[in-house]
Formats: C-alpha cells, sequence, structure tokens
C-alpha cells in the first residue's frame, strides 16, 4: 500500500506540532478523466482515472494549531478565505481533528499559483498539501495512501497529487459497507516506461468557470444519455492506457487521452441543459493540435472541466507545440510543463 512513501510525506512524530506544519503540492492532470461521482459524502468516483502530476503551479500551504482561537482563520493567496472556499476548508480540518481526536482550531495560510477555477486542477494541488500539512500539525502518522484518501474527502483529484509521475486512482468497491468503500478508493503511482513528455498547457480564459465542476459533474451524471457509455468505455481506455505506459508509446498515450476527453466533454454537451465548457479560443486551439499532427508532430489534447487544452507532446518538441499554440490563444497564456514530485512537507522554516 506504498508504506515506504510515508518519510517524504508525514511521519507525526516528526512534526512540530508547536509551530504547525507546511507542505508544498503540484497539481495534476487527468488523462483518463474522473468525471461524476457515486458518493458526494465520501467522494467516491464513478470511475477509475488516471493522471500525471505536474513540476509547474505549486501550492504551499502551512498549518498552525492556535489554543487560543475560537474559530479556524483561513488565508488563501493573502486575502481572508470566504463563502465557500472557507466552508470547504472547515470541514476538511473537522474531518483531521475527528480523525487526531484533537479539537483545537487553526490558522492556515496557503498560496496558490494556479490559476484558480479555470479547470487547472487548482483544488487538487491546494486539498494534497492541506492533507499533509494538517496530518502532520494534528499528529497523524498516515502513510501515503491514507493521505491519499483523507486528501480525496477534500477534493476527488486531490488524491493523485499525493504522488508524482504517472498516478492511478481507484474508484473503490461498489458493494459493502461505507467504511469498505471508502478504504477501497485511493490512489497510487502506476509504472510507467521512460516517455520524457511535456504538456504544453495552453490558458485561454484563467477566470472562474460560469458552472463549477461539481455542478456541471452532477448535472452530466442525472441528464446525460451519453454519460454511461463513456463511463464504460473510459474502463477500456485506462487498460490500453496502463498498458501504452507501459511499453513506452507515447504516441497511444496521446491518443487515448484525447478520445478520453473529448468523450467528456460530449457527455456534458448532451447534458440537459448542456453544460458547454469549450469555447471559440479553445477550437483554435484544438486546431492547432490538428495542424501539428499533420505537420508530423506528436500532440494530443486533453482537457478538464474548462476552456483550457493541454497538449502532451515529446519534451524535445514542447518549444515547437509552445509556438503554436502561442499563435492560437492570442492573449492567452502558454506554460511547458512535465511530470513533477508527490506532496511533501517542507523542513521547518522552509
Amino acid at each position: 500500500m506504498h508504506t515506504e512513501h510515508r518519510t517524504t510525506l508525514v511521519r507525526a512524530q516528526e512534526a512540530d506540532t508547536a509551530h504547525g506544519a507546511t507542505a508544498v503540492a503540484h497539481p495534476n492532470i487527468a488523462l483518463i478523466k474522473y468525471w461524476g461521482k457515486r458518493d458526494e459524502k465520501l467522494f467516491l468516483p464513478r470511475t477509475d482515472s488516471l493522471s500525471m502530476t505536474l513540476d509547474v503551479f505549486r501550492t504551499t500551504t502551512g498549518v498552525r494549531l492556535d489554543p487560543e482561537a475560537e474559530h479556524d482563520r483561513v488565508t488563501l493567496n493573502g486575502r481572508p478565505a470566504e463563502g465557500e472556499a472557507l466552508r470547504r476548508v472547515v470541514a476538511f480540518l473537522d474531518l483531521v481533528r475527528e480523525r487526531a481526536g484533537h479539537a483545537g482550531r487553526a490558522v492556515v495560510d496557503s498560496e496558490n499559483t494556479v490559476p484558480t477555477g479555470a479547470g487547472l486542477a487548482s483544488s487538487a494541488s491546494g486539498f494534497a498539501a492541506l492533507a499533509v500539512a494538517g496530518a502532520a500539525a494534528y499528529g497523524l502518522d498516515l502513510d501515503a495512501t491514507a493521505l491519499s484518501r483523507l486528501a480525496r474527502r477534500g477534493s476527488g483529484s486531490a488524491s493523485r497529487s499525493l504522488f508524482g509521475g504517472f498516478v492511478m486512482w481507484h474508484a473503490g468497491l461498489t458493494t459493502g459497507t461505507e467504511e469498505e468503500a471508502d478504504l477501497s478508493s485511493y490512489a497510487e503511482p502506476v509504472p510507467a516506461a521512460d516517455l520524457d513528455p511535456a504538456l504544453v498547457i495552453a490558458v485561454v480564459n484563467a477566470g472562474p468557470k460560469a458552472v463549477s465542476s461539481r455542478a456541471a459533474m452532477r448535472r452530466t451524471v442525472q441528464t446525460s444519455p451519453l454519460y454511461e457509455p463513456w463511463a464504460v468505455s473510459s474502463k477500456d481506455d485506462l487498460a490500453e492506457m496502463r498498458a501504452a505506459l507501459l511499453r513506452g508509446d507515447l504516441e497511444a498515450v496521446g491518443e487515448i487521452a484525447e478520445r478520453n476527453a473529448l468523450g467528456m466533454h460530449a457527455t456534458m454537451l448532451a447534458a440537459r441543459p448542456a453544460v458547454r465548457y469549450l469555447s471559440a479560443p479553445t477550437i483554435t486551439v484544438l486546431d492547432s493540435v490538428l495542424q501539428l499532427r499533420q505537420d508530423g508532430v506528436l500532440a494530443y489534447a486533453t482537457m478538464d472541466a474548462g476552456p483550457n487544452v493541454k497538449v502532451l507532446c515529446r519534451r524535445a518538441d514542447a518549444e515547437r507545440v509552445a509556438e503554436a499554440l502561442r499563435g492560437a490563444v492570442g492573449d492567452g497564456q502558454v506554460h511547458i510543463a512535465g511530470p513533477g514530485p508527490g506532496a511533501r512537507l517542507l523542513p521547518e522554516g522552509g
């Protein structure tokens, strides 16, 4: 169950709870998508998913216990959190406190370099970092698998950001008790040959989405006639993806990722009413990806719940792909990412 990761994540006896703990995590981009929950309380997905953790857009989160405080204090990017953002962090801390048997309130300070709410997995890095720092601050001695389960309760995709490289999140058991289902849904690294991949990220709109991922997910599952067929085909996509990673076939990885993402967006377009994240600049970027392939460059697109496009390519081709996307996004931004590390505690003062 990957307990060998423990020393890089949380070991309670090494955490200085008087001063709290600080952790760093990076976002991940799903190549086989997570879309749809079967249990919204436990954040249990309907399908398995597979992602690549990135080496850009890190989140740094500190958690310090305050024995005098009556309420948690949460700061996000230098500003006091409020509304839904505050509610989610406090609910997550309540879960940590319940498991630790510790009622003390906390001061949370999080700096997030991901454009929040733009379909770039800001909640993944955010809750992965919060899980690692929060568990350490409250004295929980958790291995990597248990931390992955814990992070899942804040944001499903956060379970994958506990690990670096390519990662699979198991949907878990669909029968049995609630506890058994909870224990069976976690992420773990998956083996892959030396692919030397890059993801070129075209940010066509870094603003918040008109429809949140949670609302869009719920509407799609409940109303889209295409959802169940996509979920079934996603199982085959995942099996093929794992085989392609093992043999180091980046072209096959890209082909599978692109069809899985386009299929997911098709389920949203078929929802009632439709959920449409694809914008005119999105289509322009997708056309650029097709042109790159026609020009002999290995390039395949994937998209999460938002208008932004991530393009999988060889690292050696990343600059060429980025140049093509810059011409397509206009005033948007283009970033180059590679496989990144898993979540980790920072040394005191670091």
